[in-house]
């Protein structure tokens, strides 16, 4: 008997018969047992994901042995206008309760975003002890700990790859592929709106806005951006790869965030001069390795910020609205995962691999196969940003006469802080003109400390920019 009432669409067991497959017409083969799939969400990603079992159901059959029936979608209206793929009237319901309560519906695809009701949603499932796939990383990022202690409790399971990364399947390279693995360090481009409005800055000779503007006549940026550009969707990704990489839940206020905003033109030539490309990088370093003690707990840096990459490195190439994630692992080495890390059909992609997956741990009746997250490092840490080491880009408008640079330098010196390079292209007596240092390696309190006083000095004309430098040692 199969779990949650999955049936078996064959009358002959044993007997090689034709089995309907889906969407996608009929599949030859021995017995075909099918799932129930419930959808709350019939947008973007729920359209894609629908359009795509209509393509691609019988070839996911075909290589599942289980047929994936989607016999219900609820969505927040049945005419919208943003609804680019027509979904038939008969599957769509306006209750989110009928799908999740639907005795008939096996797993629940939860893509309606936001944190409420998809938090109530997805934990309505998950007492019922129904699978749940999710896309919503802002909810993952904020009642993570919650939804996947409800999940071992109530013996589901919760499947998330595409809430990061769009198509790249780094969650489950984390879980599954790199389990032997302790996960160094992880550095992310996850953000394919930032990256597209660098890459335009960088080969376009444009300002920020300018390409900003472009993003959202292109469809890569909202008509209100901050969530992008100001990085806390990169923060909502970040948090979840690095509480799978490290054992321990990150919450979002332990994050270092910064964004985009204030980059400018000048600021990519000057670090393209320097050898560098400027990215909105999120970082996940485990700050006491190699030098860990085998009981002791991973402290770990976890950041958003614009960062400069040197020009050699493979994350530098990277461009337009692709995402990019390296791991290091102590097992494996330096890898590499690259591709569209949003939108319809990637995301969708991601879908359709977990949906494979909880097709197939309710066909061998498994609950909890592999929990959707294992706290197992007790006493791992996020470290505070200011106790982080880096090296720092730093631009500053001053006024360009004798002396300038010596109290400067001199309030650098006394923070402890070492120059290790200088650009001040020539100007004229008296006008403003931009400073570029390049420094070693300082905490960013002491780097804090020392701008605040720097900015405060008379010929100091606007707020000091700082970025970090990685050098992906």
């Amino acid at each position: 008997m199969w779990p949650f009432g999955i049936e078996d669409l064959c009358v002959g067991r044993g007997k090689k018969e034709l089995c309907r497959a889906g969407f996608g017409g009929m599949v030859s083969g021995p017995c075909m047992q099918q799932i129930n799939l419930g959808m709350i969400g019939g947008g973007t990603v729920g359209g894609g994901v629908y359009w795509h079992l209509q393509r691609n159901g019988g070839l996911m059959a075909s290589r599942l042995g289980i047929r994936i029936n989607l016999v219900k979608i609820a969505v927040k209206a049945y005419d919208e206008p943003q609804r680019r793929v027509p979904i038939p009237r008969s599957l769509l319901t306006l209750d989110w309760k009928s799908v999740v309560l639907d005795p008939k519906v096996n797993v629940v695809v939860e893509l309606a975003g936001g944190i409420e009701p998809a938090r109530e949603m997805i934990l309505t499932a998950l007492r019922m002890g129904k699978p749940v796939i999710t896309a919503n990383k802002a909810l993952l990022s904020a009642h993570g700990e919650e939804l996947f202690a409800a999940a071992q409790r109530y013996r589901a399971n919760l499947y998330y790859e595409a809430s990061v990364a769009g198509g790249i399947p780094i969650i489950k390279v984390l879980r599954e592929a790199f389990v032997g693995n302790r996960v160094t360090h992880l550095y992310g481009i996850v953000n394919g709106t930032c990256n597209y409005i660098l890459t335009r800055m960088k080969q376009d000779a444009v300002e920020f806005d300018v390409a900003l503007r472009e993003a959202q006549r292109q469809g890569y940026a909202e008509a209100e951006p901050s969530l992008d550009i100001d990085g806390h969707d990169s923060m909502h990704k970040v948090g979840i790869l690095a509480s799978l990489a490290h054992g321990f839940w990150v919450r979002p206020e332990e994050i270092f965030v910064e964004g985009i905003r204030h980059v400018t033109r000048a600021d990519i030539v000057f670090a393209d001069r320097l050898g560098y490309t400027i990215k909105l990088l999120g970082t996940i370093k485990q700050l006491n390795w190699p030098r860990r003690k085998a009981d002791e707990p991973p402290r770990v840096q976890v950041s958003v910020c614009p960062t400069l990459i040197p020009n050699g490195h493979v994350l530098a190439s990277v461009q337009g609205v692709f995402n990019a994630i390296f791991v290091r692992g102590d097992v494996v080495g330096d890898t590499l995962f690259y591709g569209r890390g949003a939108g319809q059909d990637a995301t969708a992609s991601a879908v359709l691999s977990d949906i494979a997956d909880a097709a197939l741990d309710l066909k061998h009746g498994l609950t909890n196969r592999l929990p959707p997250f294992v706290p197992h490092a007790q006493g791992g840490a996020v470290v505070p940003m200011d106790q982080v080491v880096s090296r720092y880009y730093v631009r500053l408008s001053v006024v360009d006469r004798p002396g300038v640079f010596a109290k400067v330098a001199g309030i650098l010196a006394a923070n402890r802080i070492g120059i290790s390079s200088i650009i001040q292209p020539e100007g004229h007596e008296g006008q403003t003109v931009p400073v570029i240092l390049m420094i070693h390696d300082a905490p960013n309190a002491a780097m804090r400390k020392a701008l605040a006083r720097i900015a405060r000095l008379p010929v100091v004309k606007a707020p000091p920019v700082l970025m970090r430098v990685e050098d992906f040692d």
